[in-house]
């Protein structure tokens, strides 16, 4: 019988009690290691508490916190104690809360590290599932971790799970509407992350720093799930101001991140440094090299082999642009559905635009109408209480719908080339797919994000949030004059490299940055296009008489 997650973990346990595996910090520049030993234990112990509590094998238990090493070890209870886990995005608001709790009829939730939101989100939770309190948790009345795995004798041997068991739900972010749960079981899990291990070459010595949301399946595959399966050494963040402290005191050899925030650290370095200045000197041989170097080491990432974008499009441009410094960077594509094994670049084939190529065992083929369709050993069971839209996604052969249209080279380099859904017409009367259209855009340096839309009106047009230190400067007339200088030459070299009927008549200038907390975001930081497009609605009429290039919301 193949091997499961499970084993892996336990041969780990046998194999490397003493090997620190998990390194969290505590506050005040203070870390705690945990070895195999202590992190299996600990999962064993918590196990049997939960086993006390009267629950049926397979009752779904939620854990709603930052990434931390108590959401390793509490993944682990609940699948050694023979339940399904239901991971909450930490910064979701108490109705999604609630909704997902209610939703999956979780029967317990781990309460971890949270932002000082935890009191309105408290409300999401409600009487009904019983509570277990992590150690970097907020005040709450909750059971405590260390309390109840110091009472509970741990749960002993090499507790099995059957492959079609159900392992997790994962409720997705939310970008096109009510959180979906995508059900995945043990044999899935452990064939993707098998695949995702072998394809990144993800080894037992790898460090790496854990800090997007656990949540959402990239984290959890290429980092937690991985790390099960191959082991490594996993760091966390302590928080968004000592991010940078964490990313050094890492070294991560594998690094993962999302195009905004790699747009950010570039940001950061030409905040220093002015781009042309930086790239005359990258064209020096023997500078070169010392740069590049020094920027690698500042932002922590001079020890990274392999450094992966994903969960939403990346400018071409900026992946470039990292690669001129020496960082192997790139692009993969995948989807929750598939538990994020589908597609990666690689050193010897990638190409500006392209996602990349099928990992070894994925099928891909186009629908008559240029959808990517994709048969993955990752694939969902389905989703969650929705078998007619379970139904409704899965061909016949049993490819899954991916929603995004694409074209593929011959060597199986796949470019996205919109989503199906995202289409939209304006008074011209073709569709427009808005994503390449925003890539483009997004390459500016004066651009943090952007949202192409037009729905019925004259033409296409872009909302745009203006990079940060520019957003700071907007009161200085020179900021906003540079602004407009530059961006309304950009506005026709973008329309330059479109058709007709997807030219844009205007950039028009955000008033306020878009964010998870005012709900323009996602928690993997995607645009959320119905709140950003509803928001400017009662606007358009006058943005559209105004005819200038660059209109300020």
């Amino acid at each position: 019988m193949s091997k499961l997650i499970l084993d892996y973990v336990y041969d780990k346990e046998a194999a490397h009690p003493d090997r620190v595996y998990l390194t969290q910090p505590i506050g005040n520049g203070e870390t705690r290691d945990y070895t195999w030993s202590q992190v299996v234990g600990e999962a064993r112990r918590m196990a049997a508490h939960l086993q006390s509590l009267g629950l049926e094998r397979g009752d779904k238990i939620a854990i709603l916190s930052k990434n931390c090493a108590h959401f390793f070890m509490a993944e682990l209870a609940i699948w050694i104690g023979g339940y399904t886990t239901v991971a909450i995005f930490p910064t979701e608001n108490a109705a999604t809360i609630g909704y997902v709790l209610g939703h999956s009829e979780a029967k317990a939730i781990f309460i971890g590290k949270l932002d000082p939101t935890w009191p309105q989100q408290e409300k999401g939770i409600g009487d009904g599932p019983k509570r277990i309190a992590f150690p970097l948790a907020p005040k709450n009345d909750a059971p405590k971790w260390d309390d109840l795995v110091k009472q509970s004798k741990p749960v002993a041997g090499r507790p099995a799970r059957q492959g079609d068991d159900l392992a997790m739900i994962i409720y997705t972010s939310g970008s096109t509407g009510q959180p979906k749960g995508v059900m995945h079981c043990f044999e899935n899990v452990t064939r993707a992350t098998e695949g995702i291990v072998k394809g990144v070459a993800f080894g037992a010595d790898e460090r790496a720093l854990s800090y997007l949301p656990l949540a959402h399946v990239f984290e959890r595959a290429y980092i937690e799930c991985a790390s099960f399966v191959a082991g490594g050494h996993i760091f966390f963040a302590d928080s968004l101001d000592t991010f940078v402290a964490d990313l050094k005191r890492a070294k991560p050899t594998l690094f993962i991140s999302v195009p905004r925030l790699w747009l950010k650290f570039q940001q950061g370095v030409l905040k220093k440094m002015p781009p042309k200045k930086l790239a005359n000197l990258l064209k020096i041989p023997i500078l070169n090299k010392i740069i590049a170097k020094k920027i690698l080491t500042g932002l922590g990432l001079e020890q990274v082999r392999l450094a992966g974008s994903g969960s939403a499009p990346i400018p071409a441009e900026l992946i470039a642009w990292y690669r001129r410094l020496g960082l192997n960077l790139l692009e993969g594509y995948a989807m929750t559905e598939d538990f994020a094994f589908s597609h990666l670049s690689s050193k010897e084939k990638n190409a500006p635009g392209y996602v990349g190529s099928p990992y070894e065992g994925v099928h891909v083929k186009l629908s008559e109408e240029g959808e990517v369709l994709i048969k993955s050993p990752g694939r969902l069971v389905g989703y969650f209480k929705q078998p007619e839209l379970t139904a409704e996604v899965l061909t016949e052969d049993g490819y899954f719908r991916t929603g995004d249209k694409g074209e593929r080279r011959s060597d199986g380099l796949l470019k996205l080339t919109g989503r199906v859904k995202e289409l939209f017409k304006t008074a011209k009367g073709k569709y427009v797919a808005p994503a390449p259209i925003e890539n483009r855009i997004n390459e500016h340096e004066l651009v943090e994000l952007s949202c192409v839309s037009g729905v019925g009106q004259p033409a296409a047009f872009a909302l745009l949030v203006l990079a940060e230190d520019i957003r700071n400067n907007l009161s200085d007339p020179a900021t906003k004059k540079r602004v407009e200088d530059e961006l309304a030459p950009f506005l026709k070299t973008v329309n330059a490299q479109l058709s007709n009927y997807e030219q844009l008549q205007m950039f028009v200038i955000a008033k306020e940055p878009w964010t998870v907390e005012n709900g323009m975001l996602t928690p993997t930081l995607k645009i959320k296009r119905t709140p950003i497009e509803a928001e400017a609605k009662p606007h358009l009429d006058a943005w559209f008489d105004n005819k200038k290039p660059i209109i300020w919301a």
